[in-house]
């Protein structure tokens, strides 16, 4: 009998967060963040260990750039799932965006975070393209006096190359317009986009041509070609 009125008082529970879990999932597709939010915090009040949820908490505040609320989640999530890749590299990438914000002398203090998050993210995921293209942006990024380097970008860029070449060249032409190298960045860029024909592989070099190399011939007939 006890049995029964403890199923009796548990399943309308779980039909409520249920129900309630897909409106806010369907809030949050709808873009309706603030909504969304409410409905996920509901839950997770009674299932403060509910990895979907804290994702899209986590998602939530990236969306509205609360850089460090959002880190406060996808922390919580490496702890809760340590083996899940991706939620390492949503941990690093918050506190980049974090980073991004704050004085120079508080951002160095939290590159070793970042590089760990991202570092961890492709031990698990030997084939995460993501996690690899913030390296080797946060690698360009730092001065070379506090780990900032050429050669470990390349090294990344060079990793990427080997299962996915589109992003090799787009990575090793990011590299070579970062340093002002911009007929090799051209090269790259191109071979970037004779592969992936992109919108992206197209734009990087449109722009390009455009902004860096000062040539809107170049750029009007790649642009033409892209459109016909």
């Amino acid at each position: 009998m006890k049995k029964l009125l403890l199923f009796f008082l548990f399943v309308p529970i779980c039909i409520w967060s249920q129900s309630n879990f897909e409106k806010a999932e369907k809030l949050f597709h709808g873009k309706k963040y603030d909504e969304a939010q409410l409905l996920f915090e509901g839950i997770l009040k009674t299932k403060p260990s509910d990895i979907k949820t804290i994702e899209y908490l986590g998602d939530i505040e990236s969306y509205k750039k609360s850089w460090v609320d959002a880190g406060k989640y996808f922390k919580k999530l490496t702890e809760l799932k340590p083996t899940e890749a991706n939620y390492f590299f949503k941990y690093g990438g918050a506190l980049a965006m974090r980073a991004m914000e704050v004085n120079k002398f508080k951002a160095l203090g939290m590159v070793d975070d970042m590089k760990s998050a991202f570092e961890k993210a492709i031990a698990l995921n030997p084939k995460h393209i993501q996690a690899r293209w913030a390296l080797i942006e946060l690698y360009l990024q730092l001065p070379g006096i506090v780990g900032g380097s050429e050669s470990k970008a390349l090294a990344y860029s060079n990793e990427l190359a080997q299962f996915s070449p589109v992003d090799g060249y787009m990575s090793r032409g990011r590299i070579d317009e970062y340093f002002k190298r911009y007929a090799s960045a051209e090269k790259n860029y191109i071979k970037a986009n004779e592969i992936g024909k992109s919108k992206i592989t197209f734009q990087k070099l449109y722009n390009l041509y455009l902004n860096k190399l000062k040539d809107p011939k170049k750029a009007q007939e790649l642009k033409r070609k892209f459109d016909a």
